[in-house]
């Protein structure tokens, strides 16, 4: 039996008519009908525009502030589809593209460092790691270890070579690195008002007093943040909530604390609406918080978002000796077992992976990002694309490997049409009647999927459990 979903509640309506006016109709509305769903390219393995002509599925238009990123039509169910397996898109509310492309609306300089700090559960990381093209430094931290995995599992299969995984606190991460990231996006956890026509849980929670308690916890974590931008740098701050005082009023709060912040301009896009600090209860000082971005069901397609993105400007701040020690990773490099990577990626790979950045952990070899700093005792979960494991006498390959691969860059494959029972097979864990010898990458339409390893005549599946 279907349960009605519960109603939006009533304090949070009143509110948001007193807020909204003559809108508020239009709004309620739009809040009471469908959530709008989207499909992201994964740019660093193909365009919008060649994912567009293969796409197995209907596409609707062009998401209008992320050109690589479309809406969805019909009734089709894309995460079960393989090329979701293979990292060819994410799939996100349109609104939460924003804070991605919003952040690197500034041009981009050779070699950035940017940390994502709430990240899980990675579709900000994978949309910033494609901005960035794979090149440069990303680190995706989570605080919360039940989520962290869900965060790595997704890098991984979006292929970026340039992500380190953390598992870390706000503060020991400013201690650790100061004032060091070029850019710093901050998802903060929130109430969750703008998720209320998707998410029935937040409808439940929501109270006064949770506004409040997160509007304090938005606040501590945005003060840590600012401590780890270097100056010249940019933090952006976005929450999936309507309500001011976890928007405005914690920018106004951080303005007050941090003079050496500004608010910045943003690109308008149709449909997005400036801040609104005239909702806050108290008056604030606070300059340029109507540059924010608002984003309102009833006015674009995607659920409610806030997008504030500042500039530290602070012309005499000390820049942070920075803890990049290419010399400490040299140290580290002594790989005993070498020669069995190097006789692997002879038979089986057709790509250049310098050895100068590859990294042992135990028996695993990981191939780090090209910037690369000492993380000391921060806890890292993934250092880099984890390539395989040494074992007696033989490497063998890790599923990321088969992932950050793109057609061309393999000599030993096969490859099946996507909806070909042999690929249905694969899926399910079912070794494969084929000719192969030894470790194979399983492609479907030439797209990576995992690997098998053939033996007389059978291929063995090696695609791991728990990725469906």
């Amino acid at each position: 039996m279907r349960l009605n979903p519960p109603e939006l509640p009533p304090l949070f309506l009143e509110r948001m008519s007193t807020f909204l006016g003559q809108e508020f109709p239009a709004f309620l509305e739009a809040l009471l009908g469908a959530a709008k769903a989207g499909l992201r390219v994964n740019t660093l393995k193909l365009s919008a525009d060649e994912f567009a002509r293969v796409s197995p599925f209907a596409l609707g238009e062009r998401v209008k502030w992320c050109p690589s990123a479309f809406l969805l039509d019909g009734e089709e169910k894309p995460g079960k589809h393989p090329y979701h397996l293979a990292g060819l898109y994410y799939l996100q509310d349109p609104s939460a593209m924003s804070p991605a492309e919003l952040l690197f609306s500034i041009p981009m300089r050779e070699g950035e460092r940017v940390l994502d700090l709430s990240a899980a559960p990675g579709g900000k990381t994978t949309h910033l790691a494609a901005l960035m093209g794979g090149r440069g430094l990303l680190v995706a931290n989570e605080i919360k270890t039940k989520r962290v995995g869900h965060l790595a599992q997704n890098v991984e299969r979006w292929g970026a070579g340039n992500v380190v995984v953390t598992n870390e606190s706000p503060e020991r991460l400013a201690d650790h690195f100061g004032a060091f990231f070029d850019r710093v996006l901050v998802d903060a956890p929130c109430s969750g008002e703008g998720m209320f026509r998707k998410d029935m849980g937040a409808r439940l929670d929501w109270s006064l007093e949770m506004v409040a308690g997160c509007a304090l916890r938005q606040s501590n974590i945005l003060r840590v943040a600012a401590k780890l931008v270097r100056p010249g740098g940019y933090l952006l701050y976005s929450t999936c909530t309507f309500a001011p005082e976890e928007n405005e009023g914690v920018i106004a709060q951080l303005l007050d604390e941090f003079p050496h912040f500004q608010v910045m301009e943003l690109p308008h896009f149709e449909g997005f609406v400036e801040g609104k600090p005239q909702w806050l209860q108290k008056e604030t000082n606070a300059i340029g918080l109507e540059r924010a971005a608002r984003l309102f069901p009833h006015r674009l397609q995607g659920e409610g978002h806030f997008v504030c993105l500042l500039k530290k400007v602070a012309p005499n701040a000390h820049q942070a000796e920075s803890p990049l020690n290419k010399e400490s990773w040299r140290k580290r490099k002594l790989i005993p077992d070498l020669h069995l990577w190097r006789e692997f990626t002879r038979d089986t790979l057709d790509i250049d992976l310098t050895e100068d950045r590859l990294h042992l952990v135990g028996e695993r070899l990981y191939y780090l990002p090209e910037e690369h700093p000492d993380f000391g005792r921060l806890r890292v979960l993934h250092p880099g694309i984890w390539l395989g494991s040494f074992k007696k006498g033989r490497f063998e390959p890790a599923h990321p490997l088969a992932l950050f691969l793109k057609p061309g860059e393999m000599k030993k494959f096969i490859s099946f049409p996507a909806d070909s029972p042999e690929i249905a097979a694969y899926l399910r864990g079912e070794s494969l009647e084929v000719e192969a010898n030894g470790w194979t990458v399983v492609c479907a339409d030439g797209w990576p999927l995992g690997w098998g390893k053939g033996v007389q005549g059978t291929l063995k599946n090696h695609f791991p459990r728990g990725w469906m």
